[in-house]
């Protein structure tokens, strides 16, 4: 009998028996996936919406309790604007762009995490994660509606796979008993324990950092801004640090610092845990608890993450340290990246060398998470007495000294990766342009007419985008016709952004919103090997 791992928040799959477990030969299915989070529903939408028949086994049957993911930055909102589900998650989470640092009760530091105008999204929002994938669950009944070819199966576990030259066998386990289906393709999208990877017999090789963290989310009104608030030695957790950030609904984050040698179930009793938070917001402020975890992390990553017609995406592939808010969007980049390559693979447009990149692109983007995540966690757990002076050192040099605060790490935030050195990439025909719409980088969102450049470059396909330059009437490039977006640009962010000392700018952009190749002008012949080279052919 497959039972849920947790209580469920929102029930939005539950079992029912199929016909593929009558059958008397398995039924195959283009891409089936392995877990029902954000990754797993993210990624099921986006081919769905793709027209490629994909498959969600999941063993619960919805989203689980607990808020657990909570900060999504500007970049996976874009990403969800793109599979038709941003509004909702915006309208629903808390904005913010301000955090602000405390040692001990002086405020030290603040930041502003879009300091610039011109974005449709903010730099981050606040919501549960269960609401983010509810949001994902509810587009993709919208698209079945519409003939997606997406199913979701609640309380069918995967229990062993099998890889063939053209398919992958699975066993599966439901209420009903087992039954089998094939895959083409399998992305595991099944968590930090991945039980997928435990059954191929690959590693995760990394780092545990000793160190135990309370997560305390209450219900409470209070006039608290609303903003990242971190602390080090505050008077309430002397010798460590805590965070507060507010989320929908009236539930505030607690984050408290414990330190290794600690007796979790003494420190999880609700009077102890009511302790700490009164010593934070005051004793006249009433609140009840909603949720409560103790956790610890690793730093770590799978060395490929692709083995043969099996694919790894989100913390199955890759784990960082919750400091910074790289995991689930980290995940969510996982998914915008994959997701176009398996589906010009499965239609024969692209050979399959293309999904060779995913690896190469995407373990690029989890060592630069990695790395800036560890950093922040030997910040706050120093590992020896030089990082415990470092942090110390800065700390005492902040208050007064502008250029010690760029060193203050309470999290480097999630950005976007930029796909350097990608194989993908072709050679840069605009040097003299701004470096971060080079090629590899994504998309700079821009205000346009009276909405916004990354409105306009939503899509299944390449786009070639102009500006200050004409393009011809119709554009195809081996045998694919692209769309086209002219527009003309001239003191505004779109000329900042884009063209910089360059009077104009053709730029090629991938299905995920990535720049391909830019040059000065229109030429053919470049178009034709940057998309040759973009779709995994050279």
């Amino acid at each position: 009998m497959v039972k849920a791992r947790y209580q469920t928040a929102f029930r939005l799959y539950p079992y029912e028996k199929v016909a593929d477990q009558d059958t008397p030969a398995p039924k195959r299915h283009s891409v089936v996936i392995i877990g029902g989070g954000p990754v797993g529903m993210g990624l099921a939408l986006d081919l769905g919406k793709k027209g490629i028949d994909c498959l969600v086994l999941d063993d619960h049957d919805g989203v689980g309790q607990g808020s657990r993911a909570i900060c999504f930055a500007k970049r996976t909102l874009e990403i969800c604007d793109r599979l038709g589900c941003g509004d909702p998650m915006v309208d629903k989470g808390v904005v913010w762009n301000l955090g602000r640092v405390y040692r001990d009760e002086s405020e030290i530091y603040a930041f502003n995490l879009l300091p610039e105008e011109g974005h449709k999204r903010p730099a981050f929002i606040n919501l549960q994660q269960p609401y983010f994938e509810q949001f994902l669950v509810e587009e993709i009944r919208r698209q079945q509606a519409k003939g997606a070819p997406v199913e979701i199966r609640g309380q069918n576990l995967l229990t062993s796979l099998t890889q063939n030259d053209d398919h992958i066998l699975l066993d599966v386990e439901t209420p009903d008993g087992p039954y089998q289906i094939e895959a083409e393709y399998l992305v595991a999208c099944d968590g930090a324990s991945s039980p997928t990877r435990e059954m191929m017999g690959l590693g995760f090789g990394g780092r545990v950092f000793e160190d135990n963290f309370l997560i305390a989310d209450i219900k409470m009104q209070a006039d608290f801004p609303t903003e990242r608030r971190f602390w080090f030695d505050p008077p309430f957790n002397r010798g460590e640090t805590a965070l507060m950030h507010k989320q929908p609904d009236d539930v505030w984050r607690l984050d408290f610092q414990m330190g290794w040698d600690i007796d979790r179930k003494a420190e999880l009793a609700p009077e102890k845990i009511k302790s700490r938070v009164r010593g934070m917001i005051g004793e006249d402020i009433p609140f009840e608890l909603v949720w409560t975890s103790i956790y610890t992390f690793r730093c770590c990553s799978m060395e490929e993450y692709r083995h043969g017609r099996v694919f790894f995406a989100g913390d199955s592939a890759h784990q960082v340290s919750p400091f910074g808010a790289r995991g689930c969007n980290g995940g969510m980049q996982d998914v915008d990246n994959l997701a176009w390559k398996l589906a010009a693979v499965i239609k024969g447009e692209a050979p399959d060398a293309l999904l060779e990149s995913y690896h190469i692109e995407r373990k690029h983007g989890a060592l630069e998470n990695i790395k800036n995540s560890s950093r922040t966690a030997d910040f706050l757990t120093p590992r020896n007495p030089a990082h415990a002076l470092f942090r110390d050192a800065v700390l005492d040099l902040v208050e007064k000294h502008d250029f010690a605060r760029p060193l203050v790490n309470s999290g480097r935030l999630s950005v976007p990766c930029t796909y350097d050195d990608s194989p993908l990439n072709a050679e840069d025909g605009l040097p003299q342009g701004p470096a971060r719409s080079r090629p590899g980088s994504p998309v700079v969102d821009a205000p346009l007419g009276d909405g916004f450049l990354l409105d306009r470059l939503k899509g299944d396909g390449f786009t070639l985008l102009s500006i200050n330059c004409d393009l011809p009437a119709d554009v195809e490039v081996a045998g694919h016709h692209i769309r086209t977006l002219s527009i003309r640009a001239e003191g505004d962010l779109i000329a900042e952004r884009y063209l910089g000392d360059a009077p104009a700018a053709v730029l090629l952009i991938r299905p995920d919103q990535h720049v391909a190749g830019r040059w000065p002008t229109y030429n053919a012949r470049a178009l034709d090997e940057a998309f040759n080279t973009a779709m995994g052919r050279t």
